[in-house]
Order: structure tokens, then sequence, then C-alpha cells
């Protein structure tokens, strides 16, 4: 069972903190000719979160 812990733990990091930037992004009436130009900084910088956090509590 431990081995299970920690790509639930990073799985449940990842998708709460990427929802969180999916919800900033899509309410802050940006008027991009694509979307990618945010989205594309935000995944980079939520993964990069995500290691991070999963570092402190790992």
């Amino acid at each position: 069972m431990n081995k299970a812990i920690g790509p639930i733990r990073r799985a449940s990091i990842y998708g709460s903190v990427s929802y969180l930037g999916l919800v900033l992004i899509n309410n802050s009436n940006l008027e991009l000719p694509s979307m990618w130009i945010a989205y594309l900084p935000m995944f980079l910088a939520v993964y990069a979160l995500t290691q991070w956090i999963d570092r402190r509590f790992g």
C-alpha cells in the first residue's frame, strides 16, 4: 500500500493545483487569440509547483 501513496499524492496535488489554475485563467476575461498562450505557462508552473510541494510532503 505504501507504494501507491506517492503517485496518489502527486496526482491529487497536480489535479487540485491545475484545476485552480484553470479556474483562475478562465475567469480572468483574457482576450487572447489562442488560450494556449496562457495555458502553457500555467501548466509548466503547475508542474514545477507540484514537484516542489511533493518533495516537501514526500
